[in-house]
This record gives structure tokens, C-alpha cells and sequence, in this order.
């Protein structure tokens, strides 16, 4: 059951306000998909646990900040929240168990790189952001 609307505000714009895009239904997800078969695309599945405030969302925002490569688009579903939006969104890479908060990296196209939600929780910031710094430049052009 979705948490109210005024609840999830926040951390949505935690998100939003460094540049991720909201993707709010099913269409919204095949829209942007379809533009990530070029470049490279970050997607941060959000979520109201307490990893997902403490280290997935601020590790997203430090890595953002660093000097790695920045990917091309920058997309956010909300688990639990959006639920047929991040249903559709697991469905392009469907092989990977639901786990939230976590992210997918895209390279034209093609899921390259997964950080699950064990990868996430019980680490801080600073090195969940390094992870995926490491990915930036791994994968960018």
C-alpha cells in the first residue's frame, strides 16, 4: 500500500532536485527507456527504508558531484510508491530479484552494472558513491 503522497515528497526531491527524472507510469518508463538505447543512463529504484536515507540516496547525490564521468540521463521509479512504473522498469532486466533501494547503469541500451539493496545497506555514503563513480567511468563514453 502506498505511503501518502506528502510523506514520500521529500525523498523523491532528494532525487529530483540533483537532476533525476521521475518516471510515474508504465508509458513513462517505455518513453525513457527507449531514449537510453544511446549513452548512458543511471536509474535509482527509490524507496522510504532507511538505507535507501542514509546511503542510497545520499550516496547518488556525492557521486553525482565527483569528478567520474556523469551518465547521460539520470531516471527514478518509487517502489512501493509507483508500482507500475517500477513493475515495468524490472521488466528490462528481469533476470535481478526486486530489491529497493538499488541501482541500474544502462550503457546504450544494454543493463551493465546492478548495485542490489545488500550491496547498499550497511555501508556508508562515501563508498556506496564510489561504487558507482567506479561504473561512471567504467562505462562512459
Amino acid at each position: 500500500m502506498p505511503y501518502p503522497p506528502l510523506l514520500v515528497k521529500p525523498m523523491r526531491e532528494e532525487l529530483t532536485s540533483i537532476g533525476f527524472v521521475e518516471l510515474l507510469s508504465a508509458d513513462d518508463v517505455d518513453r525513457a527507456m527507449k531514449d537510453a538505447r544511446t549513452g548512458m543512463t543511471l536509474v535509482a529504484i527509490n524507496s522510504v527504508t532507511g538505507c535507501a536515507a542514509v546511503m542510497a540516496r545520499p550516496g547518488a547525490r556525492l557521486a553525482l558531484s565527483g569528478d567520474a564521468k556523469r551518465p547521460d540521463r539520470l531516471l527514478t521509479v518509487f517502489d512501493e510508491q509507483d508500482i507500475e512504473a517500477t513493475a515495468q522498469l524490472r521488466s528490462y532486466f528481469a533476470d535481478i530479484p526486486p530489491s529497493h533501494p538499488s541501482f541500474a547503469l544502462f550503457k546504450d541500451g544494454e543493463l551493465v552494472h546492478f548495485i542490489p539493496r545488500h550491496r547498499i545497506e550497511g555501508r556508508d555514503a562515501q563508498s556506496l558513491a564510489a561504487d558507482l563513480e567506479a561504473a561512471f567511468n567504467e562505462f562512459g563514453q
